[in-house]
């Protein structure tokens, strides 16, 4: 089974500058954007903070599967829960590969990849030819269960903290998300 979603560990401490994990010093020099969720009873905010912040680092101490194009954590407006929105490349919907007669010899294109990642067309592919680029929106909620109580302020363990929610995250995006990936990864059709 291809993970959606893994840590880095490795190349987070052997990248690390002046301190054991380059997450926890990129937590600690932004430690500001944590603010918001200093002693908050629910653990959201602090999550959706720590998990933009491993995934914004280049690269990514949270790593993504190819078809991957983005991850994004929030809270919710409504009631304050965990929701994800996560964005997979996605092969052509059946009811286009069925029949090529909508193509019309345009040559339409696929998602481009380099080097065995997903990326969008360049200026110059734009030029040559059209590209459908297929793609899933999973929006989901997330489980709260694991991830640790957001921190009382910026003198507690937030590095700590950080890692933590990042690993449950990573398990439970996964447990929603490895399903789908290995399923686009056959090609096969799912059995009805």
């Amino acid at each position: 089974m291809q993970q959606a979603f893994w840590i880095d560990e490795q190349f987070d401490r052997e990248h690390a500058t002046g301190g054991p994990s380059r997450y926890a010093g990129e937590v600690r020099s932004r430690i500001d954007e944590f603010a918001p969720a200093w002693g908050d009873f629910a653990p959201v905010t602090f999550a959706v903070v720590a998990w933009r912040l491993a995934t914004g680092l280049e690269p990514g101490y949270v790593r993504r599967h190819p078809r991957i194009v983005s991850a994004a954590c929030s809270r919710s407006a409504w009631d304050g829960s965990l929701i994800c929105d996560v964005t997979l490349v996605s092969p052509w919907p059946a009811q286009l590969t069925w029949s090529r007669q909508w193509d019309r010899d345009r040559g339409w294109r696929d998602w481009p990849q380099l080097f065995g990642q997903y990326v969008g067309p360049s200026e110059q592919d734009l030029t040559r030819s059209p590209h459908l680029r297929a793609s899933l929106l999973v929006q989901a909620p997330v489980r709260l269960d694991d991830l640790p109580p957001a921190p009382e302020g910026p003198e507690a363990a937030v590095e700590q903290n950080a890692h933590r929610a990042v690993a449950v995250l990573v398990r439970e995006l996964n447990e929603l998300l490895n399903p789908i990936v290995d399923q686009l990864e056959t090609d096969i059709p799912a059995d009805s």
